[in-house]
């Protein structure tokens, strides 16, 4: 809902300023238009996303389909890039380089067009805080990178709009178009800063990144309170959707164990991480042996957690 509520204000606004844009000659809202086509563009990614994100896994995609979010955001990030930040830049260097003459008519029209996108992006912008706060306020509810993506756009239209209208007043009042042109490439500098950080997180997400810190330190701490592991060697895990992760652990057992009594002690440990941890969807116990210098060395054999 908050992403349809998102498309449908920015498709309203972007032919608004469009059209103001082109009555009033306009570069600063011209270059806003352009930033709502991008807007429009993504939120139609993002439902892409939500839709894809949720089929389940099969043979192919044994993991599943969730990484499915991170990747049209990456693209919503481009989209931001490329028609809001690139367009905005262009405009303001045409602008500076031909100026631009409008009549007290254009003016005014243009700034109605943008008090109306302003209240229209607000709304916008509240029904997505409003999301926010329904998943736990804070960073955690934005890890979902739907809703990461509608509140960095709607947050930047908000800004945006506010940066072009003190363009064109100032415009109108002193008669140069370099506060007009100057808004515009502010706009199309705040844009390039907003594709760049929702880029760089959808990489990170996209290539695989780990649960955080929190979560890999408590499974890290029951791997070590279970009597029948003698050291954790190694751990890993990866976040494979919104509300999926990997976890792979590789744990030395203490000496004398059965391969029954091995298979009794994956099993329960598999059950306990599940339990604390709801997200990890796929858990991987790897038993590995130490060299024998090394389990010279180990809690085991030095008594430290019971003796060998």
């Amino acid at each position: 809902m908050t992403v349809l509520v998102a498309l449908v204000a920015n498709l309203i606004i972007a032919l608004a300023k469009a059209l103001g844009g082109l009555f009033a000659g306009s570069p600063a809202l011209l270059s806003e238009a352009a930033h709502s086509v991008a807007d429009s563009l993504n939120e139609v990614f993002l439902l892409a996303a939500l839709r894809r994100s949720r089929r389940p896994a099969d043979a192919r995609h044994p993991f599943g389909y969730g990484k499915e979010r991170f990747f049209w955001s990456l693209l919503a990030a481009v989209g931001i890039f490329v028609m809001g930040g690139c367009f905005s830049f262009f405009q303001g260097v045409e602008a500076l380089r031909s100026g631009a003459d409008e009549e007290l008519s254009g003016y005014v029209a243009g700034l109605i067009v943008l008090g109306v996108s302003f209240v229209a992006e607000g709304v916008s912008l509240l029904r997505a805080l409003h999301q926010v706060r329904r998943q736990g306020g804070g960073l955690g509810a934005l890890r979902d990178p739907a809703l990461r993506t509608v509140v960095a756009e709607d947050g930047t239209a908000v800004l945006g709009v506010t940066l072009a209208a003190i363009g064109m007043a100032l415009h109108m009042v002193t008669g140069q178009v370099v506060w007009e042109a100057s808004a515009s490439l502010a706009i199309g500098a705040l844009l390039v800063f907003v594709a760049y950080r929702l880029g760089r997180e959808a990489r990170d997400q996209l290539i695989g990144e780990a649960a955080d810190p929190q979560t890999g330190a408590r499974i890290r701490a029951l791997l070590d309170a279970q009597p029948e592991i003698d050291s954790v060697e190694a751990l890993f895990t990866m976040k494979t959707g919104l509300d999926s992760a990997l976890v792979a652990a590789r744990v030395d057992l203490m000496p004398g164990l059965d391969s029954e009594r091995v298979e009794e002690v994956a099993v329960r440990i598999k059950r306990s991480i599940s339990g604390m941890v709801p997200e990890a969807k796929q858990i991987f116990l790897d038993v590995t042996d130490r060299h024998a210098g090394e389990a010279a060395e180990s809690p085991a054999a030095t008594g430290e957690r019971g003796g060998a």
